[in-house]
């Protein structure tokens, strides 16, 4: 039994999504992938600013309305993301209102702030290493501008990526509209049990990026996919050693974002239901050592608020 990519979680987001952070050419692949993957039963599209992926998804989303592989726009679901040179209060609406040009969109299902971190206005590429790169973040700014974008209409629901528990506990405090979601890393090396009891407890829910691992990224490790307990799990259930990674995280609770333009993998990362993992087998994962593998390096500086990952993280690494 394969999933449809249409089952959602309380707050409305879809359990599996597509990720398009890739790392190559675009737009024409990026926008081919996102109508193949429309047509195998995805729903739920994840992009970012500073993927420039955002027009080439908003073409295919086009295309397969005007093909009737959907029946409209709002049979699918678009996240984007606002990107760190925008995280300043009056520079996040005219974000979305330029994200919501490129995808050729009234609205995004959700809008998150990409990371909690804000660089000088215009400052989108790495490497971030001069003094006047990184200033201070105004959450509060910030956030009160993502819920403007929410009453306007332009995002039907907001959210957050990266924020540790302590980070969550600030927002919470002055948070009219709270975040509906926290997209963080999640796979099995790197679990992420405190923070998904706290995003329970305040209703908040878990969206896990890289749960394979970012195998072949810049900062993307082999870890996940080459650990021997998935391997040996994996033999013995007949599935692959992504599909047991993807119904790890899926049986957490979680959301997730799987990424591979492969037509057949992505047939394959939707087949995750109809079959369960045994108590054995969730406690020969659950003693995986973990090991953080975004570290978020890039934002630490000397120059910036965050002068080690112990402060970007909270401790919470």
């Amino acid at each position: 039994m394969s999933a449809t990519g249409t089952e959602r979680a309380p707050c409305g987001l879809p359990r599996i999504g597509l990720g398009t952070a890739v790392q190559g050419p675009r737009p024409d692949p990026v926008r081919a992938a996102v109508l193949r993957a429309i047509q195998v039963g995805y729903r739920h599209f994840d992009t970012a600013a500073h993927y420039a992926t955002e027009a080439p998804i908003g073409e295919a989303a086009a295309e397969a309305v005007r093909a009737g592989v959907v029946d409209s726009r709002g049979d699918l679901f678009i996240t984007s993301k606002v990107w760190c040179a925008d995280n300043h209060p009056d520079r996040v609406l005219p974000a979305l209102r330029k994200t919501l040009s490129n995808l050729q969109m009234e609205y995004v299902d959700l809008y998150m702030v990409h990371w909690p971190v804000t660089m000088k206005a215009g400052r989108f590429t790495a490497p971030f290493t001069a003094p006047e790169d990184f200033e201070p973040f105004d959450m509060r700014g910030v956030w009160e501008a993502m819920e403007e974008c929410h009453r306007l209409g332009l995002a039907k629901s907001i959210g957050v990526c990266n924020f540790s528990c302590k980070k969550l506990e600030t927002l919470l405090s002055f948070a009219t509209i709270p975040p509906a979601v926290n997209q963080v890393e999640i796979n099995p090396v790197w679990q992420q049990r405190k923070l998904r009891e706290f995003c329970r407890e305040k209703g908040i829910q878990l969206c896990a990026y890289s749960p394979l691992g970012a195998k072949g990224t810049h900062w993307g490790s082999d870890s996940v996919m080459d650990s021997g307990v998935i391997h040996e799990i994996a033999k013995s259930k007949g599935k692959t050693v992504a599909q047991v990674c993807l119904r790890w995280v899926y049986e957490q609770g979680d959301c997730l974002i799987v990424k591979s333009f492969d037509e057949a993998r992505m047939k394959e990362n939707l087949d995750i239901v109809g079959w369960e993992l045994t108590e054995e087998e969730r406690k020969r994962i659950s003693k995986i050592p973990q090991r953080k593998i975004n570290q978020g390096r890039r934002y630490v500086s000397e120059h910036g608020p965050y002068k080690s990952l112990e402060e970007l993280w909270d401790g919470e690494i």
